[in-house]
């Protein structure tokens, strides 16, 4: 057996890790390739780790994994598998600070953001325990001596993709409901973070989860592939880009295979006159620029509705007040670094007033850094201003009236989320019922659901039915079963009978 990896960090200094490998039925394996992808820490640029290249020999190898620890799992009664849930969820509030520097060394968090998520991985875990005590079996009788039910019943092995912004959040997504149905699952981190899988896999294993119902199959593209196409697959969610969401969800569906793929967004916080001057400015602020903007919840436009300059000010003092490493942490990769400057570079060339530059933040640095940008006087014929950035840049579009706010809202092709900025509870109302998006903040930038409440967008946001999150996760990884039941002859009998 290969020894488990390994990484320990307490503050932003540089560590390595030691070698990841798959993990396959309690055991660390290498890639049947025996080929290697290297983790780079953003902060420096540079290789923490590497982690394994797996392709369909690996996914078959988890498939068996889970095939023979399934019929164990499914027969142990709820109650006893979400006692895994509690014990994770106290491991996990153990090992709250090891976890937190895993995430802000791999992905380049700085430690609040890393933090955050975290915690409402933890919040997901603590919902996916309490499963066992909500009313998802119900009963009722129908007619005299006849009754109806329907009960939850588990897919089987179902699989995971996850993308690199939120190693342990995204994950935790998914895996509670789907273990505590009675499923084997099998997860695909982003090639660019596998140490925090690594590190919730022997966390489970601690819990007391039996091995071979969780697996962990890194890699790149001949991973997915290999995953979506397993025939002993029958579910599989997804979080990433737009594309591959579109893609996946293609491939999947023509399967016969349940699919949920959340894609990319282009988020619109609609700012009036009326709203609260430090509150609309702080929420913005760490709305457009938290994560380095590297979340589909982040705000990337502002719309601003008739004269909201002072708000505007006031937004661009708290941008320029967020430096680099200390309040904005690093960009993935040098390719999303030029990716985002790029937009900005077009957006000025086009027309745009920059506000505040993140561009050359931390000169001479090695890390891949941007900076809180704000540009001014946009419009929808420049590419920054409609196209997904996932970088820390607001954009920011002069409307004159709060109909030309929601046109614009509701014309572009994601539906992820929108929010309003207002002290009017009629202008609130108003918004709120015809935004086209599946989350909705009022005074709230970030209006990521707390649970039980489900996350999931509409249109181009998400491909498939319900939400990733929540009941509706738990539904997505079940299938219903209804029983109707009669044990003797009724004296007066009717149609029902």
């Amino acid at each position: 057996m290969n020894a488990a990896p390994r990484f320990s960090a307490n503050n932003y200094d540089f560590v390595e890790a030691t070698t990841g490998y798959n993990w396959i039925g309690g055991q660390w394996v290498p890639a049947a390739s025996g080929e290697t992808i290297e983790v780079i820490n953003p902060r420096y640029n540079k290789a923490l780790g590497a982690a394994p290249s797996s392709d369909a020999r690996d996914v078959e190898a988890a498939v068996a994994a889970a095939e023979a620890a399934l019929p164990a799992w499914q027969a142990t009664p709820i109650k006893q598998r979400v006692q895994v849930l509690y014990k994770l969820k106290a491991l996990m509030e153990r090992d709250l600070e090891a976890l937190t520097w895993l995430v802000s060394h791999e992905n380049g968090k700085v430690y609040g953001d890393a933090q955050a998520s975290v915690l409402k991985g933890i919040e997901c875990v603590d919902f996916g325990s309490s499963l066992d005590n909500m009313s998802l079996r119900n009963t009722m009788t129908v007619s005299r001596g006849v009754s109806c039910r329907f009960e939850h019943e588990p897919l089987g092995i179902v699989a995971g993709i996850s993308p690199f912004n939120f190693p342990i959040m995204v994950p935790l997504w998914m895996l509670p409901q789907a273990l505590v149905a009675g499923n084997a699952f099998i997860l695909k981190p982003s090639e660019q973070v596998p140490y925090s899988t690594f590190a919730l896999a022997q966390l489970l294993q601690e819990a007391g989860l039996p091995d071979g119902i969780f697996n962990v199959v890194c890699g790149a593209r001949p991973a997915v592939e290999a995953i979506v196409d397993h025939p002993k697959i029958s579910a599989v969610g997804f979080v990433g880009s737009t594309k591959v969401a579109q893609l996946l969800y293609a491939r999947g569906a023509a399967l016969g295979k349940r699919m949920l793929c959340l894609g990319g967004a282009k988020n619109h916080l609609v700012v009036v006159p009326d709203a609260d001057v430090e509150l609309t400015a702080t929420n913005i602020a760490a709305s457009a620029f938290g994560s380095a903007g590297q979340r589909c919840m982040a705000a990337s436009v502002m719309l601003a509705v008739g004269d909201v300059q002072h708000i505007i000010d006031a937004i661009a003092d708290k941008a320029r007040a967020m430096a680099p490493k200390v309040h904005v942490g690093a960009i993935t990769n040098q390719a999303a670094k030029a990716r985002i400057t790029g937009y900005i570079d077009q957006a000025e060339a086009m027309g745009a007033q920059i506000l505040v530059d993140g561009r050359g933040a931390e000169p001479g640095d090695p890390g891949n850094w941007v900076g809180a940008t704000l540009l001014d006087q946009m419009n929808l014929n420049i590419p920054a201003s409609c196209e997904e950035i996932f970088g820390p840049v607001l954009s920011i579009i002069r409307v004159n009236t709060l109909e030309e706010a929601l046109s614009i809202e509701n014309a572009n092709p994601y539906g992820n989320a929108a929010a309003v900025y207002t002290t009017s509870g009629a202008v609130a109302d108003y918004c709120v019922q015809r935004f086209e998006a599946g989350m909705i903040g009022v005074n709230i930038g970030v209006p990521v659901p707390r649970e039980p409440f489900s996350f999931g967008g509409w249109r181009q946001s998400k491909f498939g039915h319900g939400d990733i999150t929540g009941v509706d996760g738990f539904r997505f990884w079940t299938r219903q079963r209804k029983v109707t039941t009669k044990w003797a002859l009724q004296a007066d009998q009717n149609w029902m009978s």
